[in-house]
């Protein structure tokens, strides 16, 4: 989830052709080793890491990963998407008439909340499931406020949150109250949690829905949860979690317009990967001519369902380690299909959706790796995913991944 206060709060918002130039071999991800126990030393200073479980929402496909923290005094239970795309915490308040979702935190029953003047609209660019946003269907009205946040029994006061008062239709679907941003700069109660003595950095464990235990690790590393070493690569957004990559490789093919370096966002809260529609089209043309755009979903492709099984599909995202090697991560043919369309059955999603001006990967990327989000050293670390399921994709000497959630509009 891209957002809008942030970017304003929590917004985001091809003929194919051989390279001339030699392509990056597939590798095995290798870097330094991160040394067993490297943050064991955690348990000496003030807090230990923080282990935060969570559960994947599946409808067909994964479309997130949620997990529970504690807002006010006494504390209430508030579920929240951990967001890389987003900085803020919002959620679903009493106030809120046309939420759903329960319990909604109750602002009455918190001694130490503080309701704040200023109400904000938020425009989300991608919502909760696969399918592009349209004509703004996904539109939360939010206040300021301030109260104690406590995550694995661990308190910070006085952070900065916001309290859903409106929200459009389409989040109704959401079995969540709301959304926590872990940008790439500590704040909120990460901040806080930092301060008091964590490392500056979190880890993420997102499985696919038949393997289970997905976790967060706030503030601490857990290396029996991949395979292999972690491969780092520099963090180069400013809020955004974003890596360079030098080219993008579609069932070992390439183009001119595929060959180009650009910045991906990392949204641990969108399902899909979105690209600009130039990237998204070239794409395409390497996989089957048969995917078309789906003109009832602006920015949504398809093709007939009983032509999608089996078709190949896979996606080489090629990056640079801080050691200067390349490394692929790479999306499997099996994230192609996301499900058919509710107004066409007989048409299937694809994968990509087309989004001028943001190159981004969520959950289809996430869930076939752990992932090392390091804000002290501004650098993202991965490694195969070390459950037997996720494992099966790692054959090959390359990395595999896969996205999804809600990010505000960038405009």
């Amino acid at each position: 989830m891209l957002s809008s206060i942030t970017l304003g709060l929590f917004a985001l918002a091809a003929a194919s052709e051989a390279s001339a130039s030699p392509k990056p071999l597939p590798i095995t991800l290798q870097s330094r080793k991160t040394p067993r126990g490297q943050f064991s030393g955690i348990r000496k200073r003030a807090l230990s890491a923080i282990n935060v479980p969570l559960d994947d929402f599946f409808l067909g496909t994964d479309l997130q990963w949620f997990g529970n923290i504690s807002v006010g005094t006494p504390p209430q239970d508030v579920s929240v998407v951990f967001d890389t795309g987003s900085t803020s915490l919002e959620f679903a308040s009493t106030e809120c008439t046309s939420c759903v979702q329960t319990p909604k935190f109750d602002p009455a029953k918190s001694s130490t909340f503080v309701r704040g003047s200023r109400t904000t609209t938020l425009d989300f660019a991608t919502g909760v499931g696969v399918d592009p946003v349209v004509n703004n269907d996904y539109v939360l009205t939010v206040r300021s406020a301030t109260d104690t946040v406590t995550v694995g029994g661990v308190a910070a006061k006085n952070v900065s949150l916001f309290t859903i008062i409106d929200q459009t239709p389409a989040f109704n679907v959401d079995p969540f109250l709301g959304i926590q941003g872990m940008g790439s700069r500590a704040q909120g109660f990460f901040a806080a949690l930092v301060k008091a003595g964590l490392p500056s950095l979190f880890s993420m464990f997102l499985t696919p829905n038949a393997v289970g235990n997905a976790e967060l690790l706030i503030g601490g590393i857990d290396d029996t949860k991949f395979k292999g070493d972690l491969t780092y690569a520099d963090q180069v957004g400013s809020g955004d979690w974003e890596v360079e990559s030098t080219q993008i490789t579609v069932n070992g093919k390439t183009t001119s317009s595929l060959k180009q370096r650009r910045s991906i966002i990392f949204d641990s809260g969108t399902s899909n990967i979105l690209f600009s529609t130039s990237t998204t089209e070239a794409m395409y043309a390497l996989i089957s001519d048969d995917i078309q755009p789906f003109d009832a979903e602006p920015g949504a492709y398809g093709l007939p369902c009983d032509k999608i099984n089996g078709l190949p599909a896979k996606i080489d995202l090629t990056f640079t380690s801080q050691q200067g090697t390349p490394f692929n991560l790479t999306i499997p043919s099996s994230e192609l299909n996301v499900g058919p369309f509710k107004s066409d059955p007989t048409i299937c999603q694809t994968l990509i959706n087309a989004f001028d001006g943001l190159d981004l990967v969520g959950g289809s990327v996430l869930k076939h790796y752990y992932s090392v989000w390091d804000i002290g050293n501004q650098r993202m670390g991965f490694a195969p995913n070390g459950s037997s399921e996720a494992m099966a994709y790692f054959v090959r000497p390359v990395l595999e991944l896969r996205f999804c959630i809600l990010k505000p509009d960038r405009t």
